[in-house]
């Protein structure tokens, strides 16, 4: 099921509830963000668990391959969740980095998502 927030006169995000899939491969994701794009969404809120767990895995490369599409069909993306419970240095980082630089973040709630992708 997806939930649809107008953000302000330019963001329309598109939050996928918690259950609703399992995104285990890009094909998915890329699915949800030609619906998405459909309702004139240009950000996607997606939860942790939705993700399959080779996404917090950077050497699968299952993120890299996921987040590559937000990039090539410019849509922004929050994931909420509880990223404390990862040890990997590289995921941290990654995490970091990517709030940093606002495409694709990481939130603790969907207050938190919907803030960021409203900046």
């Amino acid at each position: 099921m997806i939930t649809y927030h107008n953000l302000n006169n330019s963001i329309k995000a598109a939050e996928v509830r918690t259950g609703s899939f399992l995104i285990s491969n890009p094909e998915e994701i890329l699915d949800l963000l030609v619906e998405a794009g459909y309702q004139d969404s240009n950000a996607l809120i997606i939860y942790s668990e939705s993700l399959h767990e080779n996404f917090f895995n950077l050497k699968t490369g299952l993120a890299g391959e996921i987040l590559q599409k937000f990039s090539n069909y410019r849509m922004r993306l929050s994931i909420i969740g509880d990223f404390s419970e990862y040890k990997s240095k590289s995921l941290q980082d990654f995490i970091r980095e990517s709030n940093r630089t606002g495409i694709i973040s990481f939130a603790g709630s969907l207050d938190e998502a919907l803030s960021k992708l409203n900046r």
